[in-house]
């Protein structure tokens, strides 16, 4: 079973991260408008924080790459869960 672009759909992974007590998400990826839309949007509608790098992220169009930085931010209820960076900028 295939999870599509949405890592939590028809998968456990919710369920991983939390017995994990993981609260924080950093997504990069080939499919900016694909996984970062879907996981990110579903990871925040979760309760999870949603760190984005930019230029972690990639799409075939760079059109889509801007949008979903905008999206990510810009759509009520998932963006105050979203922070956008840079890979430089994230400490552990």
């Amino acid at each position: 079973m295939t999870s599509g672009v949405d890592k939590f759909f028809k998968t456990n992974l919710d369920q991983i991260l939390k017995d994990k007590g993981i609260q924080t998400i950093i997504l990069v990826g080939t499919s900016a408008e694909g996984l970062v839309t879907y996981t990110g949007g579903e990871a925040a509608l979760r309760g999870f924080t949603v760190v984005v790098p930019v230029d972690g992220m990639a799409s075939v169009e760079a059109f889509a790459e801007q949008y979903v930085a905008w999206h990510m931010t810009h759509t009520p209820i998932i963006s105050p869960k979203v922070t956008l960076t840079r890979t430089g900028m994230i400490k552990f």
